[in-house]
C-alpha cells in the first residue's frame, strides 16, 4: 500500500522523469529484451528503432509519478492503454516481468540518488498501477470474448480480397478460418494483425482500424505502404502485406478495440475530419451512418497529398451525391493534371476549417480526428478557435500524449 512518505518520493521524482525519463525508458526496453527477449514478439520493433515506444513510455511514467495522489486523472489514458494492450494479448503475468526491469532500470539510471525507500515507493506504486490495469483488462477481455463472435488473443483470418484503394493504400478483406461470425464492433475500432517478419526472426502485430462499417461477416482494413525515408525507417509489416500477402494467406488477428468510435446513440451531428489514411475509421463510421439510414447531418472533409493517394474517393463521392444529410470537403495539397475540382477534389491546400467554416461547424456536433500527428493537432486548435467544447473533439490518438501541444 502506498504510505504517504511513498507518494511524496514518487511524485519527487517527476521532474527527473521529465528531464531524463527517455534515457530511463531506453535502459528498460533493452534490459528487458535482454533478460526476456521473447517478448520482443509483442512490441513493435520499428517504434522501438525509432524510439516511439521509449518516448510514449517515459510521457507515461512522468504522468503517472505527477498524479500519484489522483491516478483518475489519467483514466482516459489508462482506458486507451488498456485497448492496446488486449489487442496485443498483454496478460498478468507479463507485469511482473515489465515490475522488475523498470524498477532494476529506475537504480541502474538513477544511480546513488536510487535509494531503497525510492525504490520501496516504485514497487508500490508500480504494484497499485498493474493491478489497475489487469483489473481494467480483465473485464474489457471478458466483453470482447462473450459477445457473439468474440474472441480472445489470436484468431486465424484467411485474405478473402485484395484491393488496391489508392497509390499507396490497399484494403484487405479477412474472413475467419474457422468459419464463425465477426463480432459486431464499434465503427472507428481497430484490429492488430500479427506476421512474421523475416528481417527480425519475429513475429510482429500492428494496429490497423476497421476500415468498414461492422456486419458484413468479415473485416476490412486498410494499410498504407509505409515507404520510410528521413528518420523513419520503411514500414516491415506494411510492406510486406502490401508485396507478399495474397488471397488465400492466413493472418493473426486480435479483436477489434479501441476508445475513439462513434456513438450511434447520440443523434448529434457528425463531422469526420480526416489526413492520409486516417479517413479509415471515418469510412467505417460513414458507411454505419448510411446503412443505418441515419438521417443527421454528416459532414465528411478529407486532406491528402495529391489525387494519386486519395483513397475511397468514389465511395465517399457517391454517398454525398444520393444522400442530401452528407456534405464532402476534399482538400489536395498539389493539383496534378488529371485532378478535377468538384469531382476528384474541392480545396487546394491543406484543410483549412476556417475557409469552410460554414460547412464544418454545426451546432452541438461531434468532431472526429484521424490523420498524422501534425494534422491533428492543427485540426483540434482550429475547432477550439471556432469555438467547439473540447468535450465535442475526439481523436484517434496512438500512445500516450494529447493533442493540446
Amino acid at each position: 500500500m502506498l504510505t504517504p512518505d511513498m507518494i511524496a518520493l514518487v511524485k519527487g521524482t517527476a521532474p527527473v522523469l521529465k528531464t531524463h525519463g527517455e534515457a530511463l525508458t531506453r535502459h528498460f526496453y533493452a534490459r528487458m529484451f535482454q533478460h526476456n527477449p521473447e517478448l520482443k514478439h509483442v512490441f513493435n520493433q520499428g517504434h522501438q528503432h525509432v524510439g516511439q515506444q521509449q518516448q510514449a513510455l517515459a510521457a507515461a511514467v512522468a504522468a503517472y509519478a505527477e498524479n500519484i495522489e489522483d491516478p483518475g486523472v489519467l483514466m482516459p489514458v489508462v482506458e486507451r492503454i488498456v485497448h492496446k494492450h488486449v489487442s496485443l494479448g498483454i496478460r498478468p503475468e507479463h507485469y511482473a516481468i515489465v515490475g522488475k526491469h523498470l524498477l532494476a532500470s529506475i537504480r541502474e539510471v538513477l544511480g546513488e540518488a536510487a535509494s531503497d525507500e525510492l525504490i520501496e515507493a516504485w514497487a508500490a506504486a508500480y504494484g497499485q498501477l498493474a493491478d489497475l490495469l489487469i483489473a481494467e483488462e480483465a473485464r474489457l477481455y471478458s466483453k470482447v470474448s462473450s459477445q457473439p463472435g468474440g474472441w480472445s488473443g489470436w484468431r486465424a483470418f484467411r485474405i478473402d480480397e485484395k484491393v488496391q484503394e489508392s497509390a499507396e493504400i490497399t484494403s484487405f478483406y479477412l474472413a475467419p478460418c474457422d468459419g464463425g461470425e465477426v463480432p459486431a464492433y464499434q465503427p472507428g475500432q481497430y484490429v492488430s494483425v500479427r506476421i512474421y517478419v523475416p528481417q527480425l526472426d519475429l513475429m510482429q502485430p500492428r494496429q490497423y482500424t476497421a476500415s468498414d462499417r461492422p456486419g458484413h461477416g468479415r473485416l476490412r482494413i486498410s494499410v498504407k505502404r509505409e515507404a520510410g525515408g528521413g528518420d523513419a525507417p520503411a514500414g516491415q509489416v506494411s510492406n510486406l502485406l502490401h508485396d507478399q500477402y495474397k488471397v488465400g494467406d492466413v493472418l493473426d488477428v486480435a479483436p477489434p478495440v479501441g476508445d475513439f468510435h462513434l456513438s450511434a446513440e447520440s443523434g448529434r451531428p457528425v463531422v469526420l475530419l480526416s489526413g492520409g489514411v486516417g479517413l479509415t475509421p471515418m469510412i467505417s463510421m460513414l458507411n454505419h451512418l448510411i446503412e443505418k439510414n441515419d438521417e443527421r447531418q454528416i459532414r465528411f472533409i478529407h486532406g491528402c497529398r495529391n489525387g494519386q493517394v486519395h483513397a475511397m474517393k468514389d465511395h465517399v463521392n457517391g454517398i454525398a451525391t444520393t444522400h442530401p444529410n452528407v456534405r464532402k470537403a476534399v482538400f489536395y495539397e498539389h493539383i496534378g493534371p488529371q485532378d478535377k475540382v468538384g469531382q476528384d477534389y474541392d480545396y487546394e491546400g491543406r484543410v483549412d476549417l476556417e475557409a469552410i467554416r460554414e460547412q464544418a461547424i454545426l451546432p452541438e456536433a461531434d468532431y472526429f480526428l484521424c490523420g498524422p500527428m501534425p494534422f491533428m493537432q492543427a485540426q483540434y486548435h482550429s475547432l477550439k478557435a471556432l469555438g467547439v467544447p473540447v468535450e465535442r473533439i475526439h481523436a484517434e490518438v496512438f500512445g500516450t500524449g494529447g493533442l493540446g501541444a
